[in-house]
């Protein structure tokens, strides 16, 4: 309850016509009471709610502005007994106002109010002081503000025994803000917001809110103009059309994944093995009877996380889930950043499927995009009449490939806003890494930009260094606060230092996706094998420049859209070399250095490019060839993750060597993986359709070798041409090895040796 008054005992020397018979001492002047009365007023708390009045004899008044109201009495809270009646204004006729008799000290008050059907005894909200804590919002002001959410947006709190929600928004150049929403008939004269002038952030606490209602702010601009947003940091939103806002209930999830969270802050991932399962949660599987409807985070622990296990994929990333208006942006134009979408159920929902995951041994990774966002007009663009949080200059605050805006990097709410809601993804959600879209296009000011529309930064450059700075401050900050965490960056020029530490000049994430890698090796399988010999380089190129970043070796949604045809329908020739060839491509993909990822139906070779308003294919899993294709994936990802050599030393130079990368001729590569120990794993991939027998492979060490995997075996789709299980050395020096052993190599097939210990 108000203790302090919020302005002086003299407030009721005002200036200027009284309205009706209300004496200027309880009413203000004309054009401030029909501000009031109008939701227009810019500080509505100087005014509403007790205050003490007159300087000779002060007397308490109390002020609310109650549209459709027929009378209002003041209550003592304490004893229920009324204290006095309010009056209605004429000429302003939404606010009522009335003085306490024989009162001079502020006391805890209800108001009863009365409507034409009903009559309601409520709190009054302008009772209550200010909830904003001056630390927090000084942090925010800073840029370095981790945990924005617990105050902005719509927070539950606990006030002279009151449960309520606090509502906060930060909107500096606007005139006035409310909330507008179901509690108030979306009136936005109801609940005229506080502003903290030295943050920006209008705030105002509302009593007896049960949670799930829906609200909006409305902003009058500094042309007086008004527009409705929703929340920024809202955690739930309503679909479109109305793109509400949704007061978050108070359950709190009882997280059950303390097994994994232990195992993963004392996991070193680039040295551990990281296999990954892209998925589209909007199309890995539809149901209902027109196969349209979403699956729940339910169904998804029925069915996506048994399947995900069997696959034996380390982790499951998911394109954005944080919600946005348009279908086939994917995710990748959000506005609710804090809220997860509704397609497929709450934030109860989606933090049951990640404990369920954990459970299962299984982490999570979320695509988080803050390249850019949608121009939609509930959304931040031009939030409070102005630039708030996209760039002023069109050359750095919009993009013209997507036609979205860019956020300001450099200002310091903004820089809180983004650092906040990854924070927010990593601790209320348990997610275990975030990968970054388009990082790129942050990077660069010239990114898609012709001569003449970007300036040059400060030094004459084209580095965005806001940007930089942000990112650098961003993956230092979140590693130093959540052990175990992956931060991955999609970025797609040869930018020094992506996964490099932000103490030795770089970025600071953890990995980088290889897309110079993927661009390489699937135009060398998109050619004839005729062809191949005359471009080796495209396979072998990626070991120049493997140990310059930690890489993922990506295979993801944006090969499989748009024109580029799904994998296997790349790969030219008839059906026996497509899925023999895919076979092989995966296995040199498996062993090369760099963690793995490949995009949801890849596993079972999906004929047709992905579409995002449908399921995939899984009838195709009735036919041989593609169920064999998801064994093979199976049981190159078991494989994997049972060999140490394949992940140990990804960063280690030492930890991989080429037995033969020159033999164009028959387009046969040659290496081997070593782990911590020597352990060796040999790699052999034929990328032409002819069998090659008696071909020489220098090995490490001497002994007897097992053939671990033949992509070429009868359990894959393949003609069972091989070595028998097993090749036993011969010491003859081969290829710079001491050892070495004839094999008999399939047709277009990769194959794993591993050394048997005795």
């Amino acid at each position: 309850m108000k203790q302090e008054m919020s302005e002086p005992v003299t407030e009721g020397a005002v200036s200027g016509e009284s309205i009706g018979n209300t004496p200027n001492d309880v009413c203000p002047e004309y054009g401030c009471a029909r501000a009031l009365a109008e939701g227009r007023h810019g500080d509505p708390f100087s005014w509403l709610g007790m205050h003490l009045v007159g300087s000779d004899k002060p007397s308490l008044v109390v002020r609310a502005v109650l549209p459709g109201a027929t009378k209002v009495d003041v209550l003592d809270k304490k004893t229920g007994k009324k204290v006095t009646s309010l009056t209605a204004v004429s000429g302003a006729e939404p606010l009522f106002v009335g003085k306490m008799p024989r009162r001079v000290k502020p006391f805890p008050y209800l108001l009863q109010v009365s409507y034409p059907a009903a009559q309601h005894t409520v709190s009054d909200p302008y009772s209550f002081s200010s909830l904003l804590n001056d630390d927090d919002t000084y942090l925010f002001n800073e840029g370095r503000q981790q945990q924005a959410w617990h105050f902005l947006g719509a927070n539950w709190h606990e006030v002279d025994g009151e449960q309520g929600i606090q509502f906060c928004v930060w909107a500096p150049n606007a005139q006035s803000v409310s909330v507008v929403a179901d509690f108030n008939c979306w009136d936005k004269r109801r609940h005229s917001m506080r502003k903290h002038p030295a943050s920006g952030i209008w705030g105002i606490f509302i009593p007896g809110l049960v949670g799930l209602e829906h609200y909006k702010f409305a902003i009058q601009t500094a042309g007086g103009g008004w527009h409705e947003k929703a929340d920024p940091y809202a955690r739930s939103m309503e679909p479109p059309p109305y793109n509400a806002s949704i007061v978050p209930p108070r359950d709190q999830w009882q997280w059950r994944d303390s097994k994994w969270m232990k195992r993963r802050a004392q996991t070193a991932w680039h040295q551990a093995p990281v296999s990954i399962y892209e998925v589209h949660l909007g199309s890995w599987r539809r149901k209902g009877d027109d196969g349209r409807d979403y699956i729940s985070y339910q169904d998804a622990v029925s069915h996506l996380i048994p399947y995900v296990k069997e696959l034996g994929f380390t982790h499951v990333e998911f394109m954005p889930l944080s919600e946005f208006p348009f279908d086939g942006s994917w995710g990748y134009q959000p506005v609710g950043m804090y809220a997860p979408t509704y397609r497929f159920g709450d934030a109860a929902g989606l933090k049951m499927m990640i404990d369920a995951f954990h459970q299962e041994g299984i982490g999570v990774i979320l695509d988080w995009v803050p390249a850019h966002f949608p121009k939609d007009p509930h959304g931040l663009g031009n939030f409070d009449g102005t630039c708030l949080y996209e760039h002023q200059d069109p050359q750095r605050g919009s993009h013209p490939d997507w036609d979205t805006l860019i956020y300001n990097y450099g200002r310091k709410e903004v820089q809180s806003f983004l650092l906040s809601n990854a924070c927010y993804w990593l601790q209320e959600f348990h997610i275990d890494g975030l990968r970054l879209d388009a990082v790129s296009s942050m990077l660069y000011l010239d990114y898609s930009r012709k001569a003449g529309e970007w300036s040059p930064n400060q030094f004459g450059g084209r580095e965005n260094l806001e940007a930089i700075e942000l990112l650098q401050e961003l993956n230092t900050r979140l590693y130093a606060s959540f052990p175990g965490i992956m931060m991955i960056a999609e970025e797609s020029t040869a930018w020094g230092g992506v996964s490099r530490a932000v103490s030795a000049g770089g970025l600071g994430f953890g990995f980088k996706w290889n897309m110079g890698w993927m661009h390489d090796t699937l135009c060398y399988i998109g050619r004839d094998p005729v062809y191949r010999s005359f471009h080796h380089h495209e396979m072998t190129f990626s070991m120049v420049y493997a140990y310059t970043e930690q890489f993922i070796l990506s295979l993801s949604h944006d090969e499989v859209v748009h024109g580029k045809r799904a994998l296997l329908e790349k790969i030219p020739g008839d059906d026996w070399q497509k899925f023999a060839t895919l076979r092989a491509y995966y296995g040199f993909m498996w062993a090369h250095p760099g963690k793995k990822l490949l995009f949801m139906g890849n596993e079972f070779a999906q004929r047709r490019e992905w579409q995002h308003d449908y399921s995939l294919d899984w009838h195709l899993l009735q036919y041989a060839p593609h169920q064999q294709m998801k064994q093979w994936v199976t049981d190159l990802n078991h494989a994997y993750t049972e060999l140490p050599a394949l992940w140990q030393r990804d960063m280690e130079g030492n930890g991989f060597a080429w037995l033969d990368c020159t033999d164009t001729g028959s387009s046969v590569l040659a290496f081997c993986r070593f782990d911590a120990k020597g352990r060796p794993v040999v790699v052999v991939c034929n990328f032409t359709p002819a069998v090659r027998e008696g071909y020489r492979i220098g090995l490490p060490q001497g002994g007897h070798y097992r053939e671990r995997l033949n992509s070429d075996s009868h359990f894959y789709g393949g003609a069972d041409v091989g070595n028998n299980g097993t090749i036993v050395s011969e010491y003859q020096p081969w290829q710079g090895m001491k050892h070495s052993a004839v094999i008999t190599l399939p047709p277009l097939a990769t194959l794993y040796f591993t050394l048997q210990e005795n």
